[in-house]
């Protein structure tokens, strides 16, 4: 479903302006891979989604010269973050990118240490720098900064916020995230397929299913393996199982955004009900250990699926009483309606995807547009909303609740007899390809080369969290300080991602 074009890399401007066309075919990915052991360049890859298929464009650059090439960012604002990673993680920079500050690697690291350099050693011992990281803020009487983190009150990742306030209003809002990067990209890069999945499947807890959904189907792709059906089909329950809790779980939180106790408690309960079905079903709450290159792990009994089906009859109506709590609250809605705008061209500038989209008009879902698995053979409507605001981002889940509902009924009522698992083949060496899943989120993408015997080359995984964060910076401002919570959690974005 995907088709690559190779260019040099002082093409890789008008190239790539040419298949972006004004944001009709928006940027997916931006990636860069250390190919000198194998053509002697390091590679830029650019994907874009086209209508019904995935357009890539592969710059190579020569080592021989300067060690830069043209930046998209100008034109292709979701550009911005990719090319600050690259100029990171492999030293090659994007000339003109408005802004290269430090992204991924903070003022603690060194200059001219690159860690994804195919000849950076694991092992190396990394002096400790200290330099000065420049936030962004804005200068002029009556103008003030709040820092907020990187420590939060909650037991969550660290995330650095720092706004430009005057009065209450929030004139700018610039984020420093990657404070506790794990490179596990690096970490995985030599080891078996299968081994390697392992780490795969805990880059974050929130979309564990759909990381391993991306990294699974890229193996199964460059493999030429045929997944059999029903494992298709126990890869869509727990995927749509995992959506389910998550959308469940971050209504309930983001009323923690402004106090409603009853709403925040309500679903916390419901989300508990199903990750106890989700630990019946996979022995793991987090649906760990089901989906494996080749199929899945383990098979679902009558009594489990029972279980399942006993769980959504008491789920559903539990929750839409939960909705009309919202719905009859003037005070609430006064909250979510017009707070925390992202417009719809600002989506599609910034690459946003998943509920973040769908909620400001942009009707995309990965699920449908480039179907995987048994998702073809499933009906299932993608709601979409215009306001682009708080209470559009909110509808958007409550929406997919049911959507997911109706999915599990569908998945539990067709699932086809057969196998679980078959074997993956070897796999040309230096051959690379896509895998992508709807995560609760929005898209996730993995792109894998892999090396001699089946082994690990590179390893590029996107999750939906990283396009996403950018648009809370167009979010806040022209809100005040106390929405941002509630702004925040309408995304209810995962920092491990970021941190892979």
């Amino acid at each position: 479903m995907y088709e690559q074009l190779t260019i040099s890399a002082d093409n890789l401007r008008d190239t790539a302006y040419s298949i972006y066309q004004d944001g009709q075919n928006g940027l997916i990915s931006m990636f860069a891979n250390d190919e000198r052991p194998v053509n002697g360049s390091y590679a830029i890859y650019c994907a874009f989604s086209l209508w019904g298929g995935i357009q890539v464009v592969k710059a190579l650059l020569d080592t021989t010269g300067p060690l830069e090439f043209p930046s998209i960012t100008p034109k292709i604002s979701a550009a911005a973050w990719y090319e600050r990673e690259i100029n990171d993680l492999f030293g090659l920079k994007p000339v003109g990118h408005p802004d290269l500050r430090p992204l991924v690697l903070h003022e603690n690291w060194p200059d001219n240490l690159y860690p994804l350099r195919k000849d950076f050693d694991v092992r190396t011992p990394v002096p400790t720098a200290n330099k000065e990281y420049p936030m962004a803020c804005v200068e002029g009487e009556g103008v003030f900064e709040v820092p907020v983190g990187p420590i939060h009150a909650g037991i969550i990742e660290p995330g650095h916020f720092r706004f430009s306030q005057s009065g209450e209003g929030i004139i700018r809002l610039d984020a420093k995230m990657f404070f506790v990067h794990r490179g596990i990209e690096k970490a995985i890069e030599g080891q078996p397929l299968e081994k390697a999945f392992y780490q795969v499947e805990r880059i974050s807890g929130v979309c564990g299913i759909a990381h391993s959904l991306s990294y699974c189907q890229a193996i199964e792709s460059l493999a030429e393996t045929k997944v059999p059906l029903r494992a298709q089909y126990l890869r869509a329950l727990v995927a749509e199982l995992e959506r389910l809790y998550n959308h469940i779980g971050d209504i309930g939180n983001l009323c923690a955004g402004m106090g409603f106790a009853v709403a925040i408690m309500a679903g916390a309960r419901m989300k508990e009900s199903i990750m106890r079905v989700n630990e019946a079903l996979t022995g793991n709450r987090f649906l760990r250990g089901m989906v494996v290159p080749g199929g899945v792990r383990l098979d679902i009994t009558d009594d489990l699926a029972d279980q399942i089906r006993s769980l959504l009859s008491n789920l559903e109506p539990d929750f839409s009483e939960l909705i009309g709590l919202f719905q009859r609250n003037d005070e609430f809605l006064d909250r979510v309606n017009f707070t925390g705008v992202v417009p719809r061209q600002a989506a599609i500038d910034l690459g946003v995807v998943g509920v973040g989209a769908r909620a400001s008009g942009v009707d995309t879902d990965f699920r449908r547009d480039y179907p995987y698995g048994c998702y073809a053979n499933l009906k299932f409507d993608v709601p979409v909303y215009t306001t682009g605001d708080v209470a559009a981002r909110l509808w958007v889940r409550v929406d997919e609740v049911y959507q997911t509902i109706g999915l599990i009924r569908q998945i539990l009522d067709t699932m086809p007899n057969g196998k679980l698992r078959v074997t993956i083949s070897e796999i040309k060496p230096f051959s690379s390809g896509f895998g992508w899943s709807e995560s609760p989120q929005g898209s996730n993408i993995h792109w894998l080369m892999v090396g001699e015997n089946n082994t690990v080359y590179r390893l590029f995984a996107r999750a939906a969290a990283y396009p996403n964060w950018p648009a809370l910076t167009v979010a806040a401002p022209g809100n005040i300080i106390p929405d941002f919570p509630l702004i925040n959690k309408s995304y209810e974005l995962s920092y491990a991602c970021l941190d892979r």
